[in-house]
């Protein structure tokens, strides 16, 4: 699973859980779902961001070391 589709698949959970009439069990079994979800989505946007300041470091010495 990717990022994007995390998001997709955490979308589809918000929009039943806000317009359907579910079951108590089925709905906690979509919130739990939600939030392992939310936490990969969040774990993978830490990860990226950790990546692009890493590579604006490298850039930025870069930068500096030509001038």
């Amino acid at each position: 699973m990717n990022y994007e589709e995390a998001i997709k698949e955490l979308e589809q959970i918000i929009e039943r859980l806000e317009n359907e009439q579910l079951p108590l069990k089925t709905a906690l079994e979509l919130f739990e779902r939600a939030n392992v979800l939310s936490k990969f989505a969040q774990d993978e946007l830490t990860k990226t961001s950790g990546k692009l300041y890493k590579i604006k470091q490298e850039l930025d010495q870069i930068t500096e070391e030509e001038q």
